[in-house]
């Protein structure tokens, strides 16, 4: 059965993705379907279903049932509404304060710029992978406090990351800070997991997101590793920017920060996935 397209609509101004609105005006039609029976009468492909399943109930407008298969239910559509208003309007108290720090750290980048000759030579543009992976194990291992990424594919660095896993090390020792969020298709990669695995016994702290703008990385709010995806040549062709620049990087925390507040961690996605 086709959700009301108004509804829909409706919940998306609220917040919900089209796919999560359509998933939960299913949900309230009866007690309780399977992931296989509300993807059906949500009309959502299968292969997503899961992924929207847990956004709703990492966001409480649906309750995961454990079991041989597990099920799932949604909250009242008053309280959902309620949480739905609630979000929006911590989501703007966030964007404003956000939009405060970013005002704080762009004018004197702007202001900085109007009397540089050149103000470009604190950037390095890299498009050869090789290159751009050795910049990836620099920042890492110049890291001396802290540092931050956002980790989606495709994963320029090998697998084992063996710079990484030191730089993690040295870091913890250190009470420094290292943490990771990474995207939701990593959980379904075993040999990806199994690199989060070692990453968290070395002291890395992971969450996960349905998804993440770009690949990046800040060392010490200093430094920034960043792809910038090629819009034009739509062929996944990326150019990575290594970037040594205070403000930017303190930027770019300020951003990372927003991302890591509604993240996941692995704990709170294992009931969702449970039958997976």
């Amino acid at each position: 059965m086709e959700p009301d397209e108004q509804s829909v609509g409706q919940l998306v101004s609220l917040g919900l993705a089209r796919y999560e609105a359509r998933v939960y005006l299913a949900l309230i039609r009866r007690e309780s379907y399977t992931a296989a029976e509300v993807a059906r009468e949500a009309d959502v492909p299968r292969q997503r279903i899961y992924d929207v399943l847990d956004a709703l109930v990492r966001r409480r407008l649906a309750t995961a049932h454990p079991g041989k298969v597990a099920t799932f239910s949604a909250i009242a559509p008053e309280l959902a509404l309620t949480r739905l208003m609630s979000e929006q309007r911590e989501a703007l108290d966030r964007m404003e304060r956000v939009s405060t720090g970013l005002v704080s750290a762009l004018l004197p980048v702007w202001s900085e710029g109007r009397s540089q000759s050149n103000p470009l030579d604190y950037i390095e543009v890299l498009r050869d992978p090789k290159a751009i992976s050795e910049r990836f194990a620099d920042i890492q291992e110049q890291a001396s406090r802290e540092l931050l990424s956002f980790c989606k594919p495709p994963f320029v660095a090998p697998t084992e990351n063996t710079a990484g896993i030191k730089a993690t090390r040295r870091l913890r020792r250190a009470e420094g800070t290292v943490r990771a969020i990474y995207t939701y298709d990593v959980l379904d990669d075993p040999a990806m997991m199994d690199n989060v695995e070692h990453f968290g016994k070395a002291g890395e702290e992971a969450r996960f997101a349905a998804d993440l703008p770009l690949k990046l990385i800040v060392a010490d709010g200093s430094l920034v590793l960043c792809d910038m995806p090629d819009p034009v040549a739509g062929t996944g062709a990326t150019t990575a920017l290594y970037i040594e620049h205070p403000a930017l990087a303190g930027c770019l925390r300020l951003a990372f920060q927003t991302v890591w507040d509604g993240a996941a961690t692995r704990e709170a996605l294992r009931p969702a996935r449970a039958g997976r």
